[in-house]
């Protein structure tokens, strides 16, 4: 069964309330059950406008903005809150919860959000299991098959606190990774210029390796730090300087060490292997989170342990 969505075109005035909030989550807030990936095509198209201009999809709104908000032609297929229901292998881990965050331990293979081809993600499923929060957004964001501590707000004020903290390089983010080869260096640090590229409608991100100033890079860069070498790969704590898309893994393929399971960037030879052995995930976790609460302006931090089977992977490997 499907039904047509909103079909007029109208206008919003940005009050206090969406001040600073970027044009994505806004949209998504204002146009309930379309897609992230649609919305994205909205604004790409131009039809999203913010006082008559066309925008980016990272723009964020400022008080007496006014934004266009068209019809939504997509077709939204009601069946989507029974997937939801039935999706109980994915279980919300909370670490922890207070009056304006949530912290979860999210599991490998599922999106923090929907798009790009998927229904929904974490944030879809919180709130359709919290029908009656006011406001649940994304703080961050972690890959699809990566697993470990992720931030949701319960208020747009811990919101806007901690993207200040992430922009002011204020937060530190830690993450445990096992790579192919016998990694020698106790602590390293690797800064790269990465490139977002398409590569058949797929998103990846690559080193840059030209000095042509015409092409847009980011700088990226990460602390390494060994934890132990097993037979045939070896563990890495990792400190993130910065948060660029892929970072961790582009960099790593970068030098030669590939991550364990990592299906765009890693050795896929190697990852067939490593499915016979139980290792069906990429072994990459967000261990640590660390920030100033908003609320009480004391230093914060929250861990997530590793999942049983990567544990047990590890315990399988023990010399």
């Amino acid at each position: 069964m499907v039904e047509d969505s909103k079909k007029q075109v109208f206008y919003q005035t940005i009050d206090e309330k969406s001040n600073g909030q970027k044009i994505d989550n806004f949209l998504i807030k204002i146009l309930k059950g379309v897609p992230k990936s649609h919305i994205y095509k909205l604004i790409r198209s131009g039809q999203v406008r913010v006082n008559k201009k066309r925008i980016k999809t990272d723009l964020r709104l400022k008080i007496n903005d006014n934004v266009r908000i068209p019809p939504v032609n997509f077709k939204k297929n009601i069946s989507t809150n029974n997937a939801l229901v039935s999706h109980k292998q994915f279980a919300i881990n909370v670490i922890f919860e207070d009056e304006i965050l949530i912290v979860l331990n999210k599991p490998a293979g599922m999106a923090v959000h929907g798009g790009s081809g998927l229904s929904f993600g974490v944030i879809e499923l919180l709130r359709h299991q919290r029908p009656n929060s006011k406001f649940l957004e994304l703080i961050h964001r972690i890959d699809k098959e990566t697993s470990g501590v992720l931030l949701i707000a319960k208020k747009r004020s811990a919101l806007v606190d901690i993207h200040k903290q992430i922009r002011e390089k204020k937060v530190h983010k830690k993450y445990i990774v096992a790579v192919n080869g016998e990694w020698i260096e106790k602590q390293k640090t690797i800064e790269l210029e990465l490139i977002k590229s398409k590569e058949n409608d797929n998103q990846k991100v690559r080193v840059k390796n030209s000095t042509n100033k015409s092409i847009i890079a980011k700088d990226s860069k990460s602390v390494f730090f060994l934890r132990k070498n097993f037979s045939s790969f070896s563990l890495l704590d990792v400190k993130l300087v910065t948060g660029r898309t892929h970072q961790i893994r582009v960099q790593l393929s970068h030098l030669g060490f590939p991550i364990l399971g990592d299906k765009k960037y890693g050795d896929f030879n190697l990852n067939k292997n490593l499915k016979k052995t139980g290792l069906n995930n990429m072994f990459l976790h967000a261990s640590e989170f660390a920030f100033l609460h908003p609320k009480t302006q004391k230093k914060t931090m929250f861990t997530a342990k590793l999942p049983n089977y990567l544990e047990e992977f590890l315990q399988n490997h023990e010399q």
